[in-house]
């Protein structure tokens, strides 16, 4: 295995220290990292851009595959956020800017990180790979129609500027990384190992510019807005996993789904709140990307360990003879 794999391996297995040290980093010098705020879209793109240079058909064999499992995960995906996101701003009767970005967090696909959680879970990773990838191919119609249903009532809503938005820093990269792979393999093939360091980076850069800009707020609201997201999250993970149980789904799929409902595109929301609204709108969605990378890999020890302890009790278990 070559440095740069090993190195690209352990940058991804770290992402939630390189989080805590970008929130630190915008704590600490505001002033100064505040400035890379206008790069938010573009650092974004480049996400986008590295999720779309490693998609394959073998990411859409799952659709075909197991159709119910794909369209019970879109499905939840794009009703069980942005429906909770809506009912714990109004039950909390949060300020305006506090609850739009909530649902601005709510209403984007699934992050590309759930697909390394799902892995680590144990749970189907071809599934969550399948679910992340159509979600965020829907995001473009989907996820402005959705802040346009439920944040109007906060604050006015253009779905034209919010589709265009999202078409230039999620679809476009997206296409132009699709065009890279199928018409420059050799270009693609060298970038497989470097773009996951690219991407870290590129959402610490947007974490810690967010956290910068709106430090004085974040310190005014903290426990308010970290009990809100988290809350938030939970949901998601907790609700996913018990529709997926009752629409008869099996373990893997189930945890599967779990991840991909509760771990959101949190980037989108901020680059979003940070082009068409109040910066505080932002704060939600920067708090959510910290808070995801820690439920998250804590939600795949657990059932990791559980995985690990059933297969040892079918191990140890005694062999009859029927004979």
């Amino acid at each position: 295995m070559s440095n740069l794999k090993k190195f690209s391996q352990f940058i991804n297995k770290t992402f939630v220290v390189w989080m805590l040290i970008a929130a630190i980093l915008g704590f600490s010098f505001p002033g100064t990292i505040a400035q890379i705020a206008p790069y938010i879209p573009y650092l974004l793109g480049i996400v986008m851009f590295g999720m779309g240079i490693t998609i394959s058909t073998n990411d859409f064999k799952e659709v075909f595959k197991s159709p119910k499992s794909v369209i019970i995960g879109v499905i939840l995906q794009y009703t069980v956020m942005p429906v909770t996101a809506y009912l714990i701003a109004k039950g909390l009767n949060l300020s305006p800017d506090i609850a739009l970005g909530v649902i601005l967090v709510g209403c984007c696909p699934g992050g590309t990180a759930s697909n390394v959680i799902s892995y680590l879970a144990k749970a189907n990773t071809a599934l969550s790979v399948s679910i992340t990838t159509l979600s965020t191919l829907l995001a473009p119609i989907v996820t402005p129609s959705l802040i346009f249903l439920f944040a109007r009532e906060w604050l006015q809503v253009s779905f034209m500027e919010m589709f265009i938005s999202v078409v230039q820093v999620v679809l476009i990269p997206i296409i132009l990384g699709v065009i890279v792979q199928k018409f420059f393999r050799p270009v693609a093939e060298k970038s497989v190992d470097i773009l996951p360091i690219i991407s870290v980076i590129a959402i610490s850069l947007i974490l810690s510019s967010v956290v910068a800009g709106n430090k004085t707020q974040i310190i005014a609201t903290g426990l308010l807005l970290f009990g809100v997201v988290l809350l938030h999250n939970v949901c998601g993970l907790t609700i996913g996993y018990l529709l997926a149980k009752a629409l008869g789904l099996g373990r893997p799929d189930k945890r599967a789904i779990s991840i991909e409902v509760g771990m959101q595109n949190s980037g989108l929301a901020v680059s979003l709140a940070t082009a068409h609204f109040n910066p505080l709108s932002a704060v939600p969605g920067a708090i959510f990307s910290f808070i995801h990378l820690l439920t998250g890999p804590s939600i795949a020890i657990f059932w990791s360990n559980q995985t690990k302890r059933y297969q040892k009790r079918v191990e140890s278990a005694p062999v009859t003879d029927n004979l």
